[in-house]
C-alpha cells in the first residue's frame, strides 16, 4: 500500500467518524429534541443503526492505516513524532469510548425501545449523548493534532 492511499483512507476514515458525530451531536441532536419521546427515541434508535457500521468500517480503516504508516513508513513508534503519539493515545481512548457505548448503553437502547420503556430509552441515550459529546471533542482535538502537530510539537 502507498503512503498516499494510507493517508486517504485513514483521513476519510476520520472524516466518516468525526463528521458523523458532529452532525448527530451539533445538528441532529437539537432538531430531534423537538419530537415526542417515542418519534424522537425510535430516530435515535434507527439513526445509530445506520451509523454504526461506518463507525465500525471506520475505525477498521485508521487502524490498519495508522499502523501500516506507523511501522511501514516511519519505521515504527520511535520514528514517529510526538503527534502520533497524541494521536495514537487519543484514538485508542475513542475506540474505547466507543466500544463501551456500543456494547452497553446502546444495547440497552435498543431493547428499551423495542419494548416502548421510553423512560429507560431517555436514560440510555443520554448516557450515550454524554459519551459521543466526550469522542467528538476527543475528535476534534486529534484534528487539530493531524493538521497542525508537526509544527506544535
Amino acid at each position: 500500500m502507498s503512503i498516499a492511499l494510507a493517508i486517504v483512507i485513514h483521513l476519510l476514515s476520520a472524516v466518516v467518524w468525526v463528521g458523523g458525530m458532529f452532525f448527530a451531536y451539533i445538528v441532529l441532536r437539537p432538531a430531534a429534541a423537538a419530537l415526542e419521546p417515542p418519534q424522537r427515541l425510535g430516530l435515535w434508535a434507527g439513526v445509530f443503526k445506520l451509523f454504526f457500521p461506518w463507525v465500525w468500517a471506520a475505525i477498521l480503516g485508521l487502524l490498519l492505516t495508522g499502523y501500516w504508516m506507523i511501522f511501514g513508513y516511519f519505521g515504527g513508534f520511535g520514528g514517529s513524532g510526538m503527534h502520533i503519539h497524541l494521536m495514537h493515545a487519543a484514538g485508542l481512548v475513542m475506540i474505547a469510548i466507543f466500544l463501551h457505548l456500543f456494547f452497553a448503553p446502546y444495547q440497552r437502547l435498543r431493547k428499551a425501545v423495542a419494548s416502548a420503556d421510553w423512560p429507560a430509552a431517555g436514560g440510555q441515550l443520554a448516557q450515550i449523548r454524554r459519551l459521543v459529546g466526550i469522542n467528538l471533542i476527543l475528535g476534534l482535538i486529534v484534528v487539530i493534532i493531524a493538521s497542525g502537530g508537526r509544527y506544535l510539537f
